[in-house]
Formats: structure tokens, C-alpha cells, sequence
């Protein structure tokens, strides 16, 4: 039997990285530093409400049905995902509000509302961002990117398509609305990226939640992680939890295993990094084992902003007034990018993302009491913040102005509450900087400019996550466990993947 395929990090990548690679016949063993699985993506609970620590929205759901079907399972057995209408209410600070929604016609309905002149122009945007989708994400996503040439063969149909300019310059280019500019161009955001400075690339995001839709995962994200979890143990696949790496063992340029802390050693024919690629090369692997990715190179890649999230139950919900998912934007939008991802201070004034589960999934809290997320693009490390001191002041603020501005007596009302700061991704999930999403999605860190999926120092090293090709966001990073399709060799003997018990077969 051949040495079993290692993957270090239990993630959304990681974890679809052990399916794609158990379908095709690896023997395959994760590792993870953490007490549970998920990542970004585990769960915190607190006086029995459940809260999704990162990922909350779930785009392009098939890629998910796709990883059971390679077990030949099925993910509604093991987890149920719902629609969510609108996608995204998003709240102006004049006080009036636009539900982005995925059906054209309500969409229309509501540019004309708001501003009759930009309706012929939205229709010309989505045009672009479909065609955009069709290169950027249909063709692109699930390859790698391993050569100047892998780039230069795209980079006549990039020019093209205007992806040289940013999300919110070609979306201006269409719409006249400020608001109408804001509501267009926030989704980067939601994958770490600036839309003033991110590549108009990213504008497929639109197409994408228009083609597939924005769901939720009943009991959460964390629902997602427990049944790959579950379905990996089926096809014996262990999930090693509290084992973090010490080190990525390389003999003759070749990765041949991991050393855990405390010295056990696990042998592996290849190495897969789902930890941030930054991390992997300046933790992980010896610097005589790296000629390119040195600690200066590795010092100079530009991370993404950080994030400060803050987590609430409260007695009563707010069904009548805050949405699954909610935008509250401020008074200011670049000004604001800019003092979060330039200028590198904490602004006076902030917009938020709101997520109310308990609209959706009353489970998720205790009975008569409501669970909510509220997340925050702040600086990352570099600005040299000092979250303790300034953090509980911080998330008051927040919470101060979302009852002012639509949860009336909300902070009579918290049973519970806590937050984490850019120091908890920096500390606890091993990210530069303290970053939320890994290296800023610019242009000239996106495609052959990112983290390479095949490490061009470590034979039989390879990445998975939001650190590498093609990026942030649940889709990007389970999309980045399919391209090790195509640069992982099939063993020289495949483990048979043990079929399902008959009672899922009848199902």
C-alpha cells in the first residue's frame, strides 16, 4: 500500500482536498492544529447559542453536491442547505435600503425606483460580469496557473474584458448611482479585497450568486464541516485533530512527510497545505528547502485587511426588521477602504455585515432568544492596534449603532456576547498580519501572481485554501482543492473507497 497523501489543516479546503483525493484512490490522513475542524470555518457556542465563527454565506452550492457525489453519497443526507431571500438587504446611510436579490426583474424594479437611468446599464453590467464569468471562473478557476505562459495565454481575453481596471471603476463605467456603485461592487470585500484596487475579475462574483443563488446551511456553516467529516471517516479518512505541524519534512528536494509537534513523524507520498502558503514556507519548511519563497519574499506579500467580529444572543428576535444578511454602510465607502486598507487606522465610522441565522434556523439559539454575527473590515496587524484595549470600546460602538439604526433596545436585550480580532487569526489561525483572507486579491496577486497550487520549491508539495489560486471565498477554495486534479499523479495502487451502507443506497 502506498504512504498515505497528508493534508495539513481540516478547512474547507483541506477537507475537500481528502475527498478528491480519497475518489481517486489515495490513502489519505488530515492533520489539524485546532480542537476542531473547520478552519476559519468552525463554530463557537456560548449559553446555547451556536455561532458560525467565519464563513456564512454559501455560493455556488453544486460544488459542494459535487465532492458526495465523488463518494457516490449524496450531501442531503447528511446536510440540508435552504435558499436565502434577498441575498443581501443592503442598508444606505441615508436611511434608505436595496435588496439584492438574484432574479432581474426585482433588480430592475428597484434600480428604477432608485435611479431610472441606470437600468439600461445595469443590464450592460451583468452582461460583462457574465462574460467575465465565462472566462474568469468557467475556464479559469479549476486550472492551474504554473507558468508565465499559463498567464500570457489569458491576458489577451483579461485586456479585453477590462480586468486591468477595478471592480468599482468598471462598475462606474455603467452605473451613475452612488448607491447603486456601492451595492455593485461590496462583494470583494467578502473575500478580502478592496473593490477600489481589487481587479474587475472579481466582478464574476455577480454572476456567479445570479446563476446559483446565496444558501445557508441549516445548523450552520459548521453543518457543512461535520458532515465532510463524517463522510470522510466513512470512506476511512481520519480528521487527527489537536496535531499541529512542527515542520514539513523534504529529503533530496521532495516533500516525504510532516513532524508534529511532540516529534511523531507521518510519513507521506505527497503534502497538501491548506494552512496560509505564507505560513507553510516560513514555519514550515526549512529555509534551505526554499529558493524562492525566502522569508523576504514571503515578508513582502501584501495580506488582506483584518476583521473584527462580534457575536450575540439576545432575548426576542428581530424577524420584523433585519434580514438573514444585511449590509449597514456607512456615511463614508472609499474614504472608509482607504483608512482600513491603505492608511491603516481605525476610522471613527464603519460599515458592517450583519448575519441573523435565527430568522432561518431557529435552532441555532435557545427558545425565544435570537443568535447574531456582526463582522467588521478592519485593519490588519501592521496598523499596530491594540485590541485589548480598544476592542470591547469597539464592539460597543457597533452594537450602539445597530440599535440606533434598526434593533431598538437591542443592548438591554444581549444575553451573551464576546468578538475576535485580526490577533485571533493571527495567533490562533496562523495568518501574516493577522489577516481574514490571506494575500489582498489585487491584480498582481491574483491568477499566476498568487501562491502557486504546486510549490516551485518543494517537489510533492502542494496548496490548497484562500492563499492560493483562485482565492478567498468558500467557492475559490473548495475550487482549489479541483485543481490538484490535475498536478497530483493518480497512485501507482488505488484504495477502493468503500461503498455506502445499503440504507443510504436505498435512499
Amino acid at each position: 500500500m502506498s504512504d498515505p497523501i497528508v493534508v495539513v489543516g481540516a478547512g474547507f479546503g483541506g477537507l475537500s482536498a481528502a475527498i478528491r483525493l480519497r475518489a481517486r484512490g489515495w490513502p489519505v490522513v488530515v492533520v489539524e492544529a485546532g480542537s476542531q475542524a473547520g478552519g476559519r470555518a468552525r463554530v463557537f457556542e456560548s449559553e446555547g447559542h451556536v455561532f458560525d465563527a467565519g464563513p456564512t454565506v454559501i455560493t455556488a452550492p453544486y460544488l459542494l453536491h459535487e465532492l458526495f457525489q465523488l463518494l457516490d453519497r449524496n450531501l442531503r443526507d447528511y446536510c440540508e442547505l435552504v435558499p436565502v431571500d434577498p441575498f443581501y438587504r443592503v442598508r444606505f446611510d441615508d436611511g434608505t435600503s436595496f435588496d439584492y436579490v438574484g432574479e432581474e426583474d426585482r433588480l430592475l424594479s428597484q434600480i428604477a425606483d432608485m435611479s431610472p437611468g441606470d437600468v439600461d446599464g445595469y443590464r450592460k453590467m451583468a452582461a460583462h460580469s457574465e462574460r467575465i464569468f465565462d472566462i474568469g471562473y468557467k475556464q479559469l478557476a479549476h486550472v492551474p496557473f504554473d507558468t508565465v505562459m499559463d498567464m500570457l495565454r489569458v491576458a489577451p481575453d483579461m485586456i479585453r474584458l477590462q480586468n486591468y481596471k477595478s471592480v468599482y471603476g468598471l462598475v462606474s463605467d455603467y452605473l451613475k448611482d452612488e448607491r447603486l456603485r456601492q451595492v455593485f461592487t461590496f462583494q470583494p470585500l467578502l473575500i478580502g479585497g478592496n473593490p477600489f484596487a481589487t481587479s474587475s475579475i472579481y466582478l464574476l462574483i455577480h454572476w456567479l450568486e445570479r446563476k446559483w443563488g446565496v444558501w445557508f446551511a441549516k445548523g450552520g456553516t459548521g453543518s457543512l464541516i461535520k458532515a465532510m467529516v463524517n463522510v470522510l471517516a466513512e470512506v476511512d479518512v481520519p480528521v487527527r485533530l489537536n496535531s499541529p505541524v512542527e515542520e514539513i519534512v523534504v529529503d533530496n528536494g521532495k516533500a516525504t512527510g510532516v513532524r508534529l509537534q511532540g516529534g511523531e513523524f507521518i510519513r507521506a507520498a505527497h503534502v497538501i497545505s491548506n494552512a496560509d502558503p505564507s505560513a507553510t514556507y516560513k514555519h514550515l519548511v526549512a529555509p534551505e528547502h526554499r529558493k524562492k519563497h525566502t522569508d523576504r519574499r514571503v515578508g513582502n506579500v501584501r495580506q488582506s485587511m483584518g476583521l473584527f467580529v462580534g457575536y450575540f444572543g439576545c432575548e426576542g428576535d428581530y424577524d420584523d426588521t433585519v434580514m438573514h444578511h444585511e449590509i449597514v454602510l456607512g456615511p463614508r465607502y472609499k474614504g472608509l477602504l482607504t483608512d482600513i486598507f491603505d492608511n491603516r487606522v481605525l476610522a471613527d465610522d464603519f460599515s458592517l455585515y450583519l448575519h441573523q441565522p435565527t430568522r432561518t434556523d431557529k435552532s441555532l439559539a435557545p427558545d425565544g432568544k435570537s443568535t447574531f454575527y456582526v463582522l467588521s473590515p478592519v485593519p490588519n496587524e501592521k496598523s499596530g492596534i491594540d485590541w485589548e484595549a480598544q476592542g470591547d470600546e469597539y464592539f460597543d460602538r457597533i452594537l450602539s449603532h445597530l440599535e440606533t439604526r434598526m434593533m431598538p433596545g437591542l443592548k438591554d436585550r444581549i444575553t451573551t456576547k464576546f468578538h475576535m480580532t485580526p490577533r485571533y487569526f493571527r495567533d490562533e489561525l496562523r495568518t501574516p498580519d493577522g489577516a481574514g483572507f490571506g494575500p489582498e486579491p489585487t491584480l498582481l496577486q491574483s491568477a499566476w501572481f498568487r501562491y502557486h497550487n504546486r510549490s516551485e520549491d518543494v517537489d510533492g508539495l502542494y496548496f490548497v485554501g484562500a492563499g492560493t489560486h483562485p482565492g478567498a471565498g468558500v467557492p475559490g477554495v473548495i475550487t482549489s482543492a479541483k485543481v490538484l486534479d490535475t498536478i497530483v499523479p493518480a497512485p501507482d495502487v488505488a484504495v477502493p473507497v468503500p461503498q455506502p451502507a445499503m440504507e443510504w443506497v436505498a435512499k
